[in-house]
């Protein structure tokens, strides 16, 4: 029999799904010129993707090197992302490793007063269906906040494991990092069927989503991760914005002009996917959130020269979008 969740936190659960709009703000950690946690440098790169109209904040995922953060600097960091948050939007937390270690961090994120969790995958470990069905549904009974499941890497379900998550309490959408679309539609379909008109959320996460969601929005799938609101709102919300208004003509354009060009420059480097954020907010002349820890690398500086003209024509094209105010 599937169990049920208590009124109170069914009614969070919803309400979270309800909120989750616009574009989604996966913030870095910022760190000080000897490695340590800034966090005054981390609250100010907050405030100015809050301020510039993030539809929701994913704080210490995987822009934000969960990975790198020990116990005390993610509970540090959450709490940071939810006082500046103030309310205005929903501050969900990155979780992972093994289901003791995430049910930890989901217990730490909710004591400094997350809206949800992003549930990453396990560590290293590459196991079977009913074995990550056993770690996702563990982690949601541990923890009252609503768990988003991550789809990438060591984490990839079928379509029967995503209906069982469908039917666990607390587990409200998928995100999807994979790319395989004809996986997700009949992850979606199945979903559907187990359940015509359960409510459950699904995103595109792949690194860059914005070159995938005309793709992604042939399924259904308009909610996105971007990366590059976190360095470049102006643009991310330009793309966002078109996309909303049918305006091809501009989406087109900042995928020809931008996105495309930023997703080969990512390509060259093994973890770009992180680093080159945090070189382009440098290059905006934001607070200064550092390099990224070991083991990724900080990318090239031909690189971060390439960035910086990208960003350029980026903004000048955002610029002249309709909509944009310039």
């Amino acid at each position: 029999m599937t169990a049920h969740l208590p009124p109170a936190t069914a009614g969070r659960h919803h309400q979270l799904a309800d909120r989750l709009d616009g574009p989604l703000f996966f913030p870095v950690t910022a760190y000080a010129p000897d490695g340590a946690l800034d966090l005054d440098a981390f609250r100010a790169h907050l405030r100015g993707g809050i301020d510039a109209g993030a539809g929701a904040v994913f704080a210490c995922c995987g822009t934000g090197e969960f990975h790198a953060l020990t116990p005390g600097e993610y509970a540090a960091c959450v709490a940071a992302a939810v006082a500046e948050a103030a309310g205005r939007v929903p501050v969900l937390a990155g979780t992972g490793y093994g289901t003791a270690l995430a049910a930890h961090f989901a217990r730490l994120a909710h004591t400094a007063g997350a809206d949800g969790l992003l549930a990453m995958p396990p560590y290293l470990v590459r196991a079977d269906q009913p074995g990550l069905l056993r770690h996702y549904t563990e982690l949601a009974a541990a923890t009252p906040l609503p768990v988003i499941v991550y789809q990438r890497d060591n984490a990839v379900f079928t379509p029967d494991t995503v209906a069982a998550l469908a039917r666990t309490p607390g587990v409200i959408g998928l995100k999807d990092g994979l790319g395989d679309l004809e996986r997700l539609q009949r992850i979606i379909s199945a979903v559907r069927t187990d359940a015509p008109g359960r409510p459950f959320l699904y995103f595109n996460g792949l690194p860059t989503a914005e070159l995938t969601c005309a793709a992604y929005r042939g399924l259904g799938v308009h909610l996105y991760s971007s990366a590059v609101f976190a360095f470049a709102p102006e643009i991310a919300l330009a793309f966002h914005r078109a996309l909303a208004d049918g305006d091809d003509a501009t989406a087109t354009r900042l995928l020809d002009g931008f996105y495309r060009p930023l997703v080969e420059l990512r390509n060259e480097g093994r973890g770009y996917a992180v680093a080159l954020v945090k070189a382009g907010v440098g290059l905006r002349g934001g607070p200064a959130v550092g390099g990224v820890r070991p083991p990724l690398s900080d990318p090239a500086p031909a690189h971060v020269e390439r960035l910086s003209h990208l960003l350029d024509h980026g903004l000048a094209l955002a610029a002249a979008a309709p909509g944009s105010g310039a």
